[in-house]
């Protein structure tokens, strides 16, 4: 219920409601974070963000979701955003901050905020800080899950899901008893299009064209904490804790 600041607390459930106080109580005490996480496909950025959400009490700002959402609510920047859609152009970079900038007025944003899948370009990251700059505000820390592409590789090509259920399995980390075959249904499994060492590749090499400027560009600012990102996620979760928890 984070965003439940205007919500009745009388309509509240007392055990709701006590877990909500808690919530405030912990979040007040969070210094607040402004937070952008960079790594190619596959590196853990999508297991890790909700965890530093609750840890820190930040909103998730996905780059994606906030468009489609804009478009949906047909606000002014969704209107213009959905015009470019339709034409097949890319939204400009400056509308999509403008979407970022409108984003962190909400409540949950409170305390700062994950961003995720934005800035991929340094034109786009000088954009963002100039809006920031305007508010007031900057990026505080850059979290970079570096790991090596062979790794990434093996990773995500021996991903296999069966597709009625969403089931996923390794070839390698957790393998189904028969290879190809679903242990509870006896189904095929099957690779997602994403998958594949082919697509991976095209994926990776867009990735360090595109967004490996915008590491350098935040190193010169001393933002970037780099994460072993090819260690078990818990060992991430708590390499992440341990750079945020750190002064500076």
């Amino acid at each position: 219920m984070a965003s439940s600041a205007g919500v009745d607390l009388e309509e509240v459930p007392s055990v709701d409601l006590m877990t909500e106080l808690l919530r405030r109580m912990k979040c007040a005490t969070k210094p607040d974070k402004r937070l952008i996480l960079i790594g190619p496909p596959g590196s853990g950025k999508g297991t890790q963000s909700p965890i530093i959400k609750d840890e820190f009490c930040l909103c998730h700002l996905a780059t994606g979701d906030m468009l489609r959402a804009a478009v949906a609510a047909k606000t002014p920047l969704g209107v213009k955003a959905k015009e470019a859609m339709d034409k097949g152009e890319l939204v400009s970079d400056d509308l999509v901050v403008g979407i970022i900038d409108e984003a962190m007025k909400k409540t949950s944003c409170q305390k700062g905020f994950i961003l995720d899948g934005f800035p991929r370009t340094v034109v786009q990251a000088q954009k963002l800080d100039e809006m920031l700059e305007r508010q007031g505000t900057k990026i505080d820390k850059v979290l970079n899950f570096a790991i090596d592409d062979a790794i990434l590789e093996e990773r995500i090509t021996g991903r296999w899901i069966h597709p009625s259920t969403g089931r996923t399995y390794h070839t390698k980390f957790a393998p189904p008893r028969v290879p190809g075959i679903d242990d509870v249904t006896g189904e095929p499994l099957i690779q997602r299009k994403d998958d594949t060492a082919a697509v991976l590749k095209s994926r990776l090499e867009a990735f360090h064209r595109q967004t490996e400027p915008v590491i350098d560009y935040y190193s010169k600012k001393g933002v970037v904490a780099q994460l072993h990102a090819e260690k078990p996620p818990a060992e991430v979760t708590a390499e992440v804790q341990k750079t945020l928890s750190s002064k500076g």
